[in-house]
């Protein structure tokens, strides 16, 4: 007989994961997006800072920046085919925390260096500042560093701590690990979200991410332009007797600081990735979608299209082997030729990425702090609305493939056209006396210093490689104070003042004395300044609105079942062959425009003081400008391909143009496919392609 309490007597609830909610990880996804981002742009804001503290040519600065590709591109591969087998959260979560290494290693070097020691021949006497380099005393001095120095630094008889030294080995090895771990936020992160989400919720989960991605980049700007306010060693040193400001080619601010955020960031959202579970419960539908076989029918139609109007072979349906695949790609000339135009203008778009804050920092001599701030509240926001704005009118407007690219192409021009006019945007050069302009005031260049010395100068015995600019009341700037001829000085730090210089006596009446720092640029200079960044923000805007259409047709130039292979080469080929040499060879010829290099405390070429302003320009921009050029000019030999393969009448039937209607199979050129109006499932690679 049964127990007559039993039927009472409840079984133990089942503990339910709270983690096991697709939410909650789009949530935590969407931190991480946002920490990537954020740690990537600090970085490119970075450059000029790191550059000085290392005492490092450009060149090896662009080698730096692409150590992240280069890490990215070692572990892609096995990270998106192995990935998917195992825990993908977790994989997530040591990516992340590899990411967070990797960021602490590029902080690491400025807790072993020591303090940083400018190049200056300024010492402290009292509430003095005096100068071993004046023209009196030039004959038994010696070349001494600044505010930071300590005695047991002046008898170090190696150079191992000098700011030149090797340590930026481990900004390459942290700049590397941190691709490492970026790399399975991407594939195995959003491959994740499609497979638990609905088709319908996908689209809006993936725009979160990139919404969210896309706001990283303005605060990494912002805290790069708080962080370059900070002398590097604020804290550890009397800023009264620091005798350079944020303007001055040696200034150094708080790099590392950024670095140690963005870190904490990373292992502080790679937590909760280590609690999902392997799997989801999949999300349910709201509403069911009316014929789903037939939607799906069209969906793969429209996609297949391309590839039906393309006289090119196809593989099997049901053996479609890797190499087999990579044939039918590299047949297909229209994806080829968007590879091609990819890889061309994303060479440009990186070089100018990389270098652009340097470039504002020396054309129109603007801090790294006052640089990196309107970088990041003018150019990023526009970016970002340029995006929005192209995607919506591809939603709004219903564009089939061949008006996609002629928006694309339309917009690239007109951007390429408003960025010819920066050529004409330039601020002469600095007015330095033997370097830009002869000492008595007549134009020249003279590179490496070959015009220093003059009759004014010549009892003074002055290095020629020294730079220690003292600004004259013509508004010319003198190297140093011994090439001013100079003889004494009073005040301390950054108002000191020198008297009796006798090559401002020589070729001026009246007052002969001389403030430290290099001298402000003109007037006219400012207002240029201005005009330059209003141009480029209309045309990042205009380049990116474009953007959106431009990739769509890569998408659908291919098979269905190619696409995600499709836009793993077109990365892979974009990180080779432009995210590794672009910042290298940018950096290399920008080198060639130096007027006067540093002098690091081991007596080697450190970094660049001065540069040709004219030279740097024409060559930044005139480089930017001719990649450019020629990447749209394959664009239109797609478009032209695009046109062909597509006649008017087959793109858009009359009646049923900017409709989601089944098309009909009877039409001589089959399905109308040009419409890129339907919505069609993505995968993880199509996601994470705008990356």
């Amino acid at each position: 007989m049964e127990h007559p309490l039993k039927e009472n007597v409840a079984s133990p609830p089942v503990k339910q994961n709270r983690f096991n909610n697709l939410k909650l990880f789009l949530a935590a996804l969407s931190c991480l997006y946002f920490a990537k981002a954020f740690s990537g742009s600090y970085m490119k804001s970075t450059i000029t800072q790191l550059e000085r503290r290392f005492d490092i040519p450009s060149s090896l600065i662009g080698v730096l920046d692409g150590s992240f590709e280069i890490g990215n591109l070692l572990v892609i591969v096995f990270v998106s085919y192995f990935g998917a087998k195992f825990h993908r959260p977790r994989i997530i979560a040591v990516g992340s925390m590899v990411m967070a290494i990797g960021t602490f290693l590029i902080a690491s070097p400025h807790f072993f260096m020591g303090r940083y020691n400018y190049e200056t021949a300024l010492t402290f006497s009292n509430n003095l500042t005096t100068s071993t380099s004046q023209c009196s005393n030039m004959s038994n001095s010696t070349l001494t560093h600044g505010a930071g120095e300590t005695a047991s630094d002046r008898q170090l008889p190696g150079c191992e701590k000098g700011a030149g030294s090797s340590m930026w080995i481990y900004i390459f090895l942290g700049n590397t690990l941190r691709g490492i771990g970026e790399t399975p936020t991407g594939p195995l992160g959003i491959s994740y979200l499609d497979d638990y989400a609905t088709a319908e919720n996908t689209s809006f989960y993936i725009g979160i991410l990139y919404t969210v991605a896309l706001i990283g980049p303005l605060f990494g700007y912002l805290l790069g332009s708080f962080c370059a306010k900070l002398f590097v060693d604020i804290g550890f040193v009397d800023l009264e007797r620091v005798t350079i400001t944020s303007k001055d080619a040696r200034w150094v601010g708080a790099w590392w600081l950024g670095f140690l955020i963005a870190g904490a960031l990373s292992l502080l959202f790679a937590i909760p990735f280590w609690f999902f579970p392997k799997s989801l419960t999949k999300e349910t539908r709201k509403k069911e979608v009316d014929k789903p076989s037939e939607k799906i029918e069209f969906i793969a139609q429209e996609q297949s299209e391309f590839v039906k109007n393309n006289p090119e072979p196809k593989i099997s349906t049901v053996d479609r082997g890797f190499f087999s695949s990579l044939k039918v790609l590299f047949s297909n000339s229209v994806y080829v030729l968007y590879l091609v135009s990819m890889v061309i203008q994303l060479n440009s778009l990186i070089g100018m990425l990389t270098f652009k804050p340097k470039f504002i920092e020396q054309q129109y001599g603007q801090s790294a702090s006052r640089t990196n701030f309107i970088i990041g509240l003018i150019n990023v926001p526009a970016v970002c609305l340029g995006f929005f704005l192209g995607g919506y009118v591809m939603k709004r407007f219903k564009l089939n493939i061949v008006q996609a690219a002629k928006l694309s192409i339309g917009s690239a021009t007109l951007s390429w056209l408003l960025s010819l006019s920066y050529l004409g945007m330039g601020c002469e050069n600095s007015r330095v006396a033997g370097l830009t302009i002869s000492y008595e005031g007549a134009a020249q260049v003279s590179y490496e210093g070959s015009a220093l010395y003059h009759d004014c100068n010549a009892g003074c015995f002055c290095p020629r490689t020294q730079w220690e600019p003292v600004c004259a009341g013509t508004g010319f700037t003198y190297v140093s104070p011994c090439l001013a001829g100079c003889t004494t000085s009073t005040g301390i730090g950054t108002d000191t003042v020198f008297h009796n210089c006798s090559c401002i006596s020589a070729f001026t009446a009246g007052n002969s004395s001389a403030l430290l720092g290099q001298c402000p640029r003109r007037d006219d200079c400012g207002r240029i300044f201005i005009y330059f960044m209003a141009v480029t923000v209309v045309s990042a805007f205009t380049f990116s609105f474009g953007a959106i259409p431009g990739f769509m047709i890569l998408l659908r130039s291919n098979e269905p079942e190619l696409k995600s292979l499709a836009i793993g080469i077109h990365t892979l080929l974009g990180r080779t062959l432009a995210g590794i040499p672009a910042p290298i060879y940018f950096g290399a010829l920008i080198d060639k425009t130096c007027l006067k290099w540093g002098t690091n405390r081991c007596g080697e070429q450190g970094a660049c003081r001065i540069y040709n302003s004219d030279a740097f320009r024409y060559i930044f921009l005139g480089l930017q400008v001719s990649l450019r050029g020629v990447g749209m000019l394959v664009f239109y030999f797609i478009l032209m391909q695009l046109i062909k393969r597509f006649p008017a009448k087959d793109r858009c039937p009359e009646a049923n143009c900017g409709t989601e209607m089944v098309p009909d199979q009877d039409k001589e050129h089959g399905p109308d496919n040009g419409d890129l109006s339907v919505k069609i499932p993505t995968n993880d690679s199509d996601k994470d392609s705008n990356v």
